[in-house]
């Protein structure tokens, strides 16, 4: 406990002189005094060229160098991040909804195709984080380039995308997915509690391995994410194999014939079919979150991000394929989430359907572990930024208690997962979470690529170690706009597909989300200070653990002289 109370804020009151404000080797709860690490490589080619030839570009109050102290330091190279981006792609999505993507389109023709879009999309977007996270290699993602580019008002676009981070930054869905499919394996129905159950053990026990076993937390992530690769190429295999007509599939070529038969012609399901495509490639960016545990981040990046990405989506769009290949259309819109089973089932049989269950809840473990390892640094970037939290920012910003991952953070990851599991049916909630997720997310890229757009007009001599092709940049930020607007059109059956909630609320939901940031920070930054007559003043601590943290003092306002009327005066 007493390890625990360091950390919480002191009850004394806080007036800070001026010239504390950017204090870097505050003493505090006993601790020796320490200082933010100096540049020792000062005589070599800076982390960040572009903040160092420019420091008006530098986002948030931490230089590189302090915004990587701490921790385990950089310990993944090219191998590690190709894998945390296969890991963090491959998981649910592939295996779970197809089907979905079929029923809201009306055709194979079509399904494919956005599978096509999907990978293309992805690619542009890539390219636009590539430009960022080389200009800016360090940890938090859209934290760090919404701070480059939107200044002004301070701290708002850090609030809003912690409302986004935290609120919608859980992994619920993976969780009900593995649950569902060890139930299905072990020949046990999915009872609503039992499925509960089971999720709320998995993120336990993904929180407690990258908490205190942060090592073997990433072999277990790299080892997950080789043997997902491996069972998609067994999938694709053995869609080769039905088509060839060397199995018990009768016509294994009947929904290519007319492929493109029953497709949908409103905008909306093309939208919502899409923001589940985007989903399932989900993670291109995920290296972009832990920049600081990276070894040469701008190389490793630039060979990690479009390995990674072609590598699931060739296997995404030869599994569809296979999928189409050994089951009918209306036997594929039935499976639900457990399309792959029903792949199995149909080539291999009961027994073989069980085994893949099997092997889909170890897939939908390895994304848990490796979604919840990149939360949590992002988590913890935005608690060393200074946002506030419960308790203050100096607990969720710390590697407690390992000094090396931070526990902190992935607690703030498990919070809202928890209370997703817990709260709705997972039958309605499924689906509704995968769209949920989506449009906020849509929200940020558009205020990216626009950012990106303002960057090359204002600092056209900015340091670009890699630079997207414009017209990339372009088609991803037209497609943004389309997938703001689309969702709100009525859609061909008039329902949508997460019935009975009504096919915008999800829309709905993900501005509100994004608004309740607003909220946050006006009352923060705005409505507290003017009621209690204080200003925030920033200052850095470094923690015992290394870690470099900005953090907020309140400071009374003092009136002025000649505010004060006195008698006689004219």
């Amino acid at each position: 406990m007493s390890s625990l109370l360091r950390f919480l804020p002191s009850r004394r009151k806080d007036e800070v002189d001026e010239q504390n404000v950017e204090v870097s080797d505050t003493k505090y709860s006993g601790e020796k005094e320490k200082s933010p690490p100096s540049d020792t490589n000062s005589s070599l080619e800076p982390l960040e060229p572009a903040t160092s030839r420019d420091p008006d570009l530098n986002p948030g109050n931490l230089t590189i160098e302090e915004d990587a102290a701490g921790g385990m330091g950089r310990h993944l190279g090219v191998f590690s991040c190709t894998l945390l981006i296969v890991g963090r792609i491959i998981g649910t999505g592939i295996f779970s909804t197809p089907s979905s993507i079929l029923g809201s389109v009306g055709s194979v023709g079509a399904s494919l195709m956005l599978w096509v879009l999907g990978f293309v999309l992805s690619f542009c977007g890539l390219f636009v984080w590539l430009e960022y996270g080389t200009m800016f290699p360090r940890s938090g993602g859209e934290k760090v380039y919404l701070e480059a580019v939107y200044k002004k008002p301070k701290y708002l676009a850090t609030v809003i995308f912690a409302t986004n981070a935290i609120i919608l930054g859980f992994t619920a869905s993976g969780c009900i997915v593995f649950a569902s499919n060890i139930l299905v394996a072990a020949g046990h129905a999915a009872d609503r509690w039992v499925v509960r159950g089971i999720a709320l053990g998995v993120i336990a026990f993904v929180t407690l391995l990258h908490g205190l076993t942060p090592r073997l937390g990433v072999w277990v992530m790299n080892g997950l994410s080789v043997f997902k690769i491996v069972i998609l190429l067994f999938v694709v295999v053995t869609g080769w194999v039905v088509l060839s007509g060397h199995t018990r599939i009768e016509d294994p070529h009947v929904n290519f014939r007319h492929a493109f038969a029953g497709s949908s012609h409103s905008s909306n399901d093309y939208a919502t079919a899409t923001f589940k495509v985007l989903n399932a490639y989900a993670g291109w960016s995920n290296v972009n979150y832990v920049l600081n545990n990276v070894k040469n981040p701008v190389r490793t990046l630039k060979i990690a991000g479009p390995l990674g990405l072609g590598i699931c989506a060739v296997l995404y769009l030869l599994a569809n394929i296979s999928y189409f290949a050994a089951a009918s259309k209306e036997e594929i819109l039935k499976s639900g989430v457990t399309v792959a089973s029903l792949f199995f089932g149909k080539v291999f049989g009961a027994k073989a359907q069980k085994a893949l269950s099997v092997f889909v809840a170890l897939s939908a473990l390895g994304n848990v572990i490796t979604v919840t390892f990149a939360a949590a640094r992002i988590n913890q970037e935005l608690a060393k930024e200074g946002i506030p939290l419960p308790f203050g920012n100096k607990f969720w910003a710390s590697n407690w208690p390992t000094g090396k991952s931070p526990l902190p953070g992935l607690i703030i990851h498990l919070i809202p997962s928890v209370i997703v599991i817990i709260a709705p049916p997972p039958s309605v909630a499924y689906p509704f979470i995968l769209d949920v997720e989506g449009y906020p997310q849509q929200i940020i890229n558009l205020f990216i690529i626009v950012g990106l757009f303002w960057l090359r007009w204002k600092k056209p001599h900015a340091v670009r170690p890699f630079k997207v092709w414009w017209p990339f940049s372009v088609f991803f930020l037209a497609a943004a706009v389309f997938l703001l607007v689309a969702p709100f059109i009525k859609p061909s059956n008039g329902v949508g597909d997460t019935p009975p909630l009504p096919y915008y609320l999800y829309c709905l939901v993900g501005i509100a989300i994004m608004a309740t940031g607003v909220l946050w920070w006006a009352g923060w930054r705005i409505l507290l200070p003017k009621v209690f007559g204080y200003e925030l003043v920033p200052r850095k601590e470094v923690l015992e653990d290394g870690t470099v943290i900005t953090v907020f003092s309140n400071r009374k306002v003092q009136k002025k002289d000649s505010d004060t009327f006195l008698p006689g005066e004219s």
